[in-house]
């Protein structure tokens, strides 16, 4: 069931960077489909009833069902990325505000 929220939130991140003509509202949009597929992947790789921590040990039975710690790790990754990434949109942002004093698009188009 998770999952399908995560890909409506795809999906709403991705209509929202096509229809929107504000710079702003791309970023977010941007951020949302991110999070979609961060969801999207952790919940992948999540194992119901299985133990958390994939350590096994001697007095462990070696039959038992862990959760795959390589989807969170990369999903850690990815939040940095996207973090940096958002950063980068932002500056850009500044800039273009800067220089047109506006964030919409068209705008941007008629004075150039």
């Amino acid at each position: 069931m998770i999952q399908y929220a995560a890909i409506i939130l795809f999906v709403f991140g991705i209509y929202g960077l096509f229809t929107n003509r504000n710079v702003i509202k791309m970023i977010v949009s941007l951020n949302i489909m991110e999070i979609g597929l961060n969801i999207f992947i952790i919940s992948i790789g999540y194992v119901g009833g299985g133990s958390l921590a994939p350590i096994i040990s001697s007095t462990q039975d070696l039959g038992l069902i862990y959760v795959d710690p390589l989807p969170q790790a990369l999903v850690l990754t990815a939040i940095v990325i996207g973090v940096g990434t958002t950063a980068l949109g932002l500056a850009i942002a500044k800039s273009i505000f800067n220089t047109y004093h506006t964030f919409e698009l068209d705008e941007m188009e008629e004075s150039a």
